[in-house]
């Protein structure tokens, strides 16, 4: 593939920023337009994009975007991440001046735990020439909101930025732990901890919002402080005896992100049973699976008896994870090659046009 000019509209930061680093290490010129530097920002914005979907934002936001858009630069290509704010008339004024405007979510915007905050982007799902999703469920969906053409792939660990560290004798005294959780507190994560520690499990959580938990006087102990990124949560990873992957109810997860991270970074994997971690992994050789809670403890324990065991395990969860190119450069490539064929049927399920004010502008 030619190296291509794209134009990426998100967050330059988190897995928004790795997914954007690696279009470049694929060799394309990346112009990243961050969507947290030129938007307003805080809680109550946030509530506000949640319960209003963007309401008086999107004229905002289809001007900053516009305006920050460098005007020397032909781009071949506009990468949307997210996307709550890009309404239609955006999409289809990019697509008039760049040709192709594609969107990858990691969300889930077709679910109903996110209230109204996808108002605009599904708005804007027909206008898309390709919509990137990471739930099976969400091609269906997709298609149903009048999506031209829908990819699903997995989610993906980085190649840099989840690589395995050298760990020093600090980093394991700062990092040690034998049954990890890194994430944020959610509704039933909170009553599924409690059962493993009434069993004995040797817990560290580090993440946010815990003490919102029912639980929280019983978990307070095992809290080891607020949510981790980057470089920290890579050494914690790596520190742990078992690393646990919990999905989210609301999102309708059959895998995440830490499905790949972990692995990848050598940690042992220890998640819900699903389709789509038994798809990645072969239980208790690459990965270890469970049920419900007893059933993790009760793994758990068991691993935690048996260091040979976990190192073998964590190790074939690393080399599985990369032969499934569960990794960002992999994933870009496959989405951009996607993104560039298949012109043809795609003009043969064209979106129909927006509607017009009086004055001109999109409805």
């Amino acid at each position: 593939m030619n190296s291509l000019k794209i134009l990426y509209i998100g967050a330059n930061g988190g897995t928004s920023r790795h997914r954007a680093l690696a279009l470049q290490r694929l060799g394309h010129s990346v112009h990243i337009l961050d969507t947290d530097a030129l938007l307003p920002r805080g809680r109550l914005v946030g509530k506000w994009i949640f319960e209003t979907g963007g309401l008086f934002l999107e004229r905002l936001a289809y001007a900053k975007f516009l305006d920050a858009i460098p005007a020397h630069i032909d781009f071949d290509l506009v990468h949307v991440n997210h996307g709550e704010l890009v309404g239609a008339p955006l999409v289809i004024e990019l697509k008039r001046r760049y040709g192709k405007v594609i969107n990858y979510n990691a969300d889930d915007p077709f679910g109903a735990r996110d209230h109204r905050k996808w108002r605009l982007y599904l708005q804007a799902v027909p206008y898309y020439d390709l919509i990137i999703v990471v739930r099976e469920c969400n091609v269906g969906e997709a298609r149903n909101r009048g999506a031209q053409d829908v990819l699903f792939v997995f989610r993906t660990a980085d190649e840099v930025a989840h690589a395995p560290r050298s760990i020093t004798a600090r980093d394991r005294q700062t990092w040690v732990g034998e049954v990890v959780f890194v994430g944020t507190y959610m509704p039933e994560r909170g009553p599924f901890m409690a059962e493993l520690v009434s069993r004995g499990v040797p817990l560290s959580i580090r993440g946010d919002r815990w003490e919102r938990a029912g639980e929280w006087p019983l978990l307070r102990r095992y809290w080891r402080g607020p949510g981790i990124v980057e470089e920290d949560y890579a050494k914690a990873v790596q520190c742990a005896k078992i690393c646990l992957g919990l999905l989210s109810k609301g999102n309708r997860d059959l895998h995440t992100q830490r499905s790949s991270e972990i692995p990848y970074l050598g940690g042992l994997f220890c998640a819900q049973r699903t389709a789509e971690h038994l798809a990645l992994y072969e239980e208790d050789r690459e990965a270890v699976f469970w049920t419900d809670a007893q059933e993790c403890a009760e793994k758990c324990m068991q691993l935690l008896e048996n260091e040979p065991r976990r190192l073998r395990i964590a190790e074939n969860g690393r080399q599985r994870c990369i032969r499934n190119a569960t990794l960002n450069e992999p994933a870009m490539r496959s989405i951009l090659e996607k993104a560039l064929s298949g012109d043809e049927s795609r003009s043969r399920n064209s979106p129909p046009p927006l509607k017009r004010a009086a004055d001109g502008s999109c409805e």
